[in-house]
């Protein structure tokens, strides 16, 4: 039997142990719906305020600030759609290079009378911000460009970002400011009140946590409309009964990987740099896609004259598991949509494969997949 290398953690991360076990008495034991006034409830309600309160320690914020979703789409959705909830009238700016839950969200809306200006990339995958602030105007209710890209690992300069978008509002309460910060949380220090946004994106099943579990940091202040409406749960923004042993992950997943963050960077980047290099060895003509300034786990690269589809195929059926771009459109088997926005040739797209490295990454399976790549060249150059 092959053994399994997996380097895809950016499309999702294995449940850590400490967050299995976090979890298991929320399934059967303390099973009890939120919403009930008796012992059994209110047992439950208790522990999602105090996995709300815990999340909310760690961004800094208040816990009244911490909306729970189904999934960081979901949340996005809220951002956009509970903002610009009328449409007609509002602009919306948001980079080439959002994930789709934000671009697809903010095109739907122009269905309903919303301006939407979408900036660029360059190759570098860095968005431009002067045209940015160019486009900013008293029409401008929401910006949202996510903190590292899920593709590329780039990573925008919220903070400068922020600043612009604080100047342009003035003493008014608009534009808000909102980043989809799911790639960028493992790696990078995401505390709302130093990034300076109104709005972020979290996800659990990015952390070692649960699927199913989104969080929307929303400050004090901002007013949305809910997407979905019923009992009136999250303080009326999210409808639905709370996903409590999710909650209760996704909690635990934040806690750990805020602890680990600073050891784990230089310690997943420093392999990400050796397999890099080695690869390099294997494949000479092998290139970088966008900057070398990037989050520590990622590398996205074109092999010279294999495709992407040839190599997943080969490297999967040899144990391997890598990936072209973003898991919510890799079963399209589609170009990157966002290679293409950053300017790349749709050649150049098509053979660009993108590895990401985790928690349970090793040397040892670093110098695993290094020889299924050299045995890839022999077979398919």
């Amino acid at each position: 039997m092959v053994k399994r290398i997996y380097f895809d953690y950016a499309a999702t991360t294995p449940m850590d142990k400490k967050v299995e076990e976090a979890m298991r008495p929320y399934f059967s034991t303390t099973f009890g719906n939120p919403g009930s006034w008796h012992g059994f409830g209110q047992e439950a309600s208790a522990v999602v305020f105090e996995a709300r309160r815990k999340i909310a320690q760690n961004l800094g914020v208040n816990y009244r600030e911490i909306l729970f979703t189904g999934s960081a789409t979901e949340a996005n959705n809220l951002a956009l759609r509970g903002l610009v909830k009328s449409g007609k009238g509002a602009k919306i700016i948001v980079s080439a290079i959002e994930h789709e839950s934000v671009l697809d969200t903010a095109r739907d809306l122009k269905n309903y009378g919303a301006e939407v200006v979408v900036v660029p990339a360059n190759k570098t995958g860095k968005i431009d911000i002067k045209q940015l602030e160019r486009e900013i105007d008293e029409k401008t209710l929401l910006i949202s460009i996510m903190y590292a890209n899920n593709e590329m690992g780039v990573i925008q300069d919220i903070k400068k970002i922020a600043k612009i978008v604080k100047e342009k509002r003035g003493e008014g309460r608009y534009p808000l400011l909102h980043t989809d910060a799911v790639q960028a949380f493992q790696y990078l220090s995401c505390r709302p009140e130093e990034l300076g946004v109104d709005l972020m994106t979290l996800s659990a099943h990015k952390l070692y946590g649960p699927k199913g579990v989104g969080i929307l940091y929303k400050k004090k202040g901002v007013e949305l409309k809910p997407i979905i409406t019923g009992g009136g749960q999250e303080d009326g923004y999210r409808s639905g009964t709370e996903n409590v042993a999710g909650i209760v992950g996704a909690a635990k997943a934040i806690e750990l990987v805020g602890k680990a963050r600073g050891k784990e960077t230089k310690r997943i980047e420093a392999l990400r740099d050796y397999f890099w290099k080695n690869l390099k060895n294997i494949f000479p003509g092998a290139s970088l896609n966008g900057p070398t300034n990037r989050l520590a786990n990622n590398l996205n690269f074109a092999l010279d004259k294999i495709s992407a589809e040839s190599a997943i195929t080969f490297l999967d059926l040899n144990g391997v598991a890598v990936s072209a771009g973003s898991a919510c459109s890799a079963r399209s088997l589609e170009i990157s949509k966002v290679l293409l926005a950053m300017g790349i040739s749709e050649g150049r797209a098509r053979n660009s494969l993108r590895i990401s490295l985790g928690r349970s990454t090793t040397k040892k399976e670093v110098d695993g997949a290094l020889k299924i790549f050299k045995e890839m060249r022999k077979r398919l150059k």
